[in-house]
């Protein structure tokens, strides 16, 4: 009945379009559902394949409109095939987190927290500050401003158990956020044709950088609690890696969170071969009922490369992160990462060192754990309700809920059906280095609207139920 009802009001539109002029607005959605007595979603939906057929636009916050049609010249691209050559095998694509949406579908994929989330006012305050600085006209060191060097080594310092070495300012390289931070690394510890090894499934943005670095990556099997320590030494001596990339804090997508007795006897093992454990810390202010305590605290003989982002907890506009390595290994670092951007924009370091030394700050991360809990449990008991085939672990801090689905499932057609009813999730096949191991699925619950959490759960049940 929905879809009949979607087709009748696609028809009437088209009608209606084809007498209006290009630019035209759209009725309302308010005026369409009282028209046709028919529900927002079913109107919405018939919008979404008018949209996908190219005959009108959306504009988020303003209405849909007439499409205006042009009748342009072909370009010819055909030299470019020539000029880049046979594709990699593994070429990056655009991760579904990364997508923008309308305003009114319910979005359960994004890798970013909700604006409601942020600091937003400190952010505003140092940004108005930064800019009447000299950071707003001068060139910053190519490591980064002595400041915020400063506080990632104070901050990885404050968690170094006595007798061992805390970090210095001086070990720290600020990067224009993560993603440049993996690509530094891939290019300057691992190099073009040979291995990484990964948790599998890991983080689609270092499967991505490897691609690009040209990197072989090599899955370890990586559950809930984290990867076996026999598996991880196996396919050091399998493969002679030098250097193994995990999360061990809320791992994206997963939620794991190493005990002390794993991340021990991970770094033996790292130790024991003369390797490199990447320690991505990309959750570190996304704690909820337990605290992020990074490996490379815990050695201070240069066997952990640290990095931890501030992007996501202090602004998605501000992309900052810290790198923090010890001998040879920084200076190789520190060299990749002038070549690839010369520096960060010293505004955005300076913007970044002014919120997180504000003592709002910690006041702003203490009530951040609070509503990541609140959603965290709003969106789990939705799903327990409305997807009782789904099974997950509760993360203790993260963003994301890590869903495993009945073996069988496609849960790409799965996330084209719920996208079609209003609701986009996240396949879970992006974060496999290799052939999926299930069939999962990833959910943001730190997004927007989590009142929307239960209609969300309903469409995902509803879908995964016709599927089977």
């Amino acid at each position: 009945m929905n879809d009949d009802s979607s087709a009748r009001i696609v028809a009437d539109l088209r009608s209606w379009i084809a007498a209006a002029p290009p630019g035209a607005r759209l009725p309302s959605t308010r005026t369409l559902v009282a028209e046709h007595g028919v529900s927002p979603v079913t109107v919405q939906k018939a919008l979404r394949t008018l949209a996908s057929q190219g005959i009108v636009e959306s504009r988020p916050g303003v209405g849909t409109f007439v499409r205006a049609t042009r009748t342009v010249r072909p370009h010819d691209h055909g030299w470019q095939t020539a000029a880049l050559g046979a594709a990699p095998e593994r070429g990056p694509r655009l991760s579904t987190s990364l997508r923008t949406t309308p305003n009114d579908v319910v979005a359960l994929h994004s890798g970013y927290p909700d604006r409601a989330l942020l600091p937003e006012r400190l952010v505003r305050a140092a940004t108005t500050r930064a800019a009447r600085s000299d950071a707003a006209v001068g060139r910053p060191p190519s490591a980064g401003l002595p400041e915020l060097q400063a506080w990632f080594a104070a901050e990885l310092g404050a968690a170094t158990p006595a007798g061992l070495a805390a970090p210095a300012a001086g070990d720290v390289i600020v990067t224009p956020g993560s993603q440049s931070g993996l690509s530094i690394a891939c290019r300057a510890l691992v190099g073009a044709g040979r291995p990484l090894l990964v948790e599998s499934p890991t983080y689609w943005g270092v499967i991505g950088a490897a691609a690009q670095a040209r990197v072989e990556l090599v899955p370890v099997p990586s559950g809930p609690h984290g990867p076996d320590p026999d598996e991880l030494d196996r396919a050091f001596a399998a493969t002679g890696a030098r250097a193994f990339y995990a999360q061990p804090s809320f791992a994206n997508p997963t939620g794991a969170h190493w005990s002390p007795d794993l991340a021990d006897a991970v770094l033996d093992v790292v130790r024991a071969r003369g390797a490199f454990l990447v320690e991505d810390d990309w959750a570190h202010d996304f704690a909820i009922t337990a605290e992020a305590v990074p490996l490379a605290a815990r050695d201070d003989s240069g066997h952990v490369v640290y990095l931890r982002s501030l992007t996501k907890s202090v602004s998605p506009a501000v992309r900052v992160a810290g790198i923090v390595a010890r001998g040879p290994a920084r200076e190789r670092l520190l060299a990749t990462a002038q070549a690839e951007a010369m520096y960060v924009s010293g505004l955005l370091q300076a913007v970044a060192v002014d919120v997180v030394t504000q003592p709002a700050w910690r006041t702003h991360v203490r009530g951040l754990r609070l509503q990541l809990a609140a959603r965290r449990d709003l969106l789990a008991a939705a799903l327990r309700e409305h997807v009782p085939q789904a099974t997950f672990e509760l993360p203790a801090g993260g963003l994301n809920l890590w869903l495993r689905l009945p073996d069988g499932t496609d849960v790409r057609r799965l996330a084209r059906d719920c996208e079609g009813a209003g609701v986009v999730i996240a396949a879970g096949d992006e974060w496999f280095p290799a052939e999926p191991a299930g069939a999962y699925v990833r959910l943001n619950f730190s997004g927007p609207d989590p009142g929307s959490f239960e209609r969300g759960a309903q469409v995902i049940g509803a879908a995964l139920a016709a599927l089977r």
